[in-house]
């Protein structure tokens, strides 16, 4: 940490500032989750948060310091990653995607492109969209004459709205199964972001569709050196995606507990039979949140140790070999089912410790459960379950899929 820690903030009004990412994030936090429970219920693009985010410094926080950013390891990140998501996770989720799309980037393309759109984003605080979704087969792209052509709708394309450029994703015309990548500019003409997000949870993460009409793609814009899924290295990717999916679990987790413990202190009322004068000192209430910590405690311990290990894949690069990948593939899927479990749990259980006040509709507690349920429904933790088998039976590694 001591890398991000000396690296000195630029803030708005012109002042300057060696206040650490994390207490960055914790200020934020607290002023995202002042609003969190109206604007879920609104909907719509959190437009004055993500100019927060951009006006702190943190869009930069995974770049290296010699490309203008903040230099932070995922580990870092992806504490930040979680400290929003407890405060609001569709923040923590476009947060979050913004240093998987410059992941992806760095991962798929050459030193020449990725360093370029490094330098640009720290400079310009420029927040990047995904409109990867490799489930989604209804964008095609045709080769032209030093250039393609995108054309197609594209669905769960998370923060794509209010970004400066997108990761899209297309199937080759000639080839169907082969996936074309590139980074290119949100405002370029041909692709319309559309506002057709209206799920019941994560509402404000935008993850609607995009249309590409005829969207010109230059060469330099492809993503094809070394290209996706083409190396153990480039295969740390959806790794990456699986464990911030895992830190926006967590961090749901955490909030809800975070906000059934305030309201258990300080608005709960003992129930009629209940041997204790005191709501918090009631045993049936402390045995839940005993269970409480030791499962999210369990968690951290998990989480952290799945990203330490990212970390030192990341660091090994194109030394990285497929067996320490699969390790670290591994430790990723078991922190993401345990904090899945975990989370839907509390989630759930956090009103048997808060009462029947605790369900009013302006207090809006339900959003956690909302909000996770509709987060995990990414990709189905029977499937991960599936990898974790295929290895405890048969030591087989899971196979490198956008996926796994």
């Amino acid at each position: 940490m001591t890398q991000v820690l000396n690296t000195l903030l630029d803030l708005p009004g012109g002042t300057v500032s060696p206040e650490p990412p994390e207490q960055i994030a914790r200020r934020l936090a607290e002023q995202f989750a002042a609003t969190a429970a109206e604007r879920d219920s609104l909907g719509g693009t959190p437009k004055a948060e993500r100019d927060a985010l951009r006006q702190s410094g943190l869009l930069a926080l995974s770049i290296p310091v010699e490309y203008g950013g903040l230099g932070a390891n995922w580990r870092e990140t992806l504490d930040v990653v979680r400290i929003l998501s407890s405060a609001d996770s569709s923040i923590g989720h476009v947060f979050a995607f913004q240093h998987l799309m410059l992941a992806t980037v760095r991962l798929f393309s050459r030193p020449s492109q990725w360093e370029a759109w490094f330098e640009q984003t720290a400079r310009h605080n420029w927040f990047w969209g995904n409109a990867v979704n490799p489930l989604d087969r209804r964008t095609v792209s045709r080769s032209q004459d030093g250039w393609y052509e995108f054309s197609g709708k594209k669905s769960f394309c998370s923060g794509a709205l209010d970004s400066e450029m997108l990761v899209v994703s297309a199937y080759a015309q000639d080839t169907p199964q082969q996936l074309v990548i590139a980074a290119v500019p949100t405002a370029r003409s041909g692709i319309n972001v559309l506002q057709d997000w209206d799920n019941f949870g994560q509402r404000q993460t935008d993850s609607g569709s995009v249309n590409f009409e005829r969207v010109r793609i230059e060469e330099k814009e492809i993503l094809a050196d070394p290209g996706p899924l083409s190396t153990p290295f480039a295969c740390l990717r959806p790794l990456i995606a699986q464990l911030i999916l895992t830190n926006i679990y967590a961090g749901i987790a955490e909030g809800a507990y975070t906000e059934a413990r305030r309201y258990s202190l300080h608005e709960a009322r003992p129930w009629h039979r209940s041997p204790a004068k005191r709501f918090e000192d009631d045993p049936y209430v402390l045995h839940h949140y005993g269970e409480f910590w030791a499962a999210l405690d369990a968690v951290r311990v998990m989480t952290n140790r799945a990203a330490d290990l990212l970390d030192a894949g990341w660091n090994k690069g194109g030394r990285l070999t497929e067996d320490e990948r699969g390790d670290i593939a591994l430790a990723i899927s078991s922190a993401k089912v345990l904090a899945t479990r975990t989370g839907m749990d509390l989630c759930t259980r956090m009103f048997e410790v808060t009462g029947a006040r605790a369900t009013h509709a302006g207090l809006g507690l339900d959003r956690y459960w909302r909000n996770l349920r509709t987060h995990t429904m990414h990709d189905p933790i029977d499937y991960k379950l599936l990898e974790l088998g295929e290895w405890a039976l048969k030591q087989h590694y899971p196979k490198p899929t956008f996926y796994s």
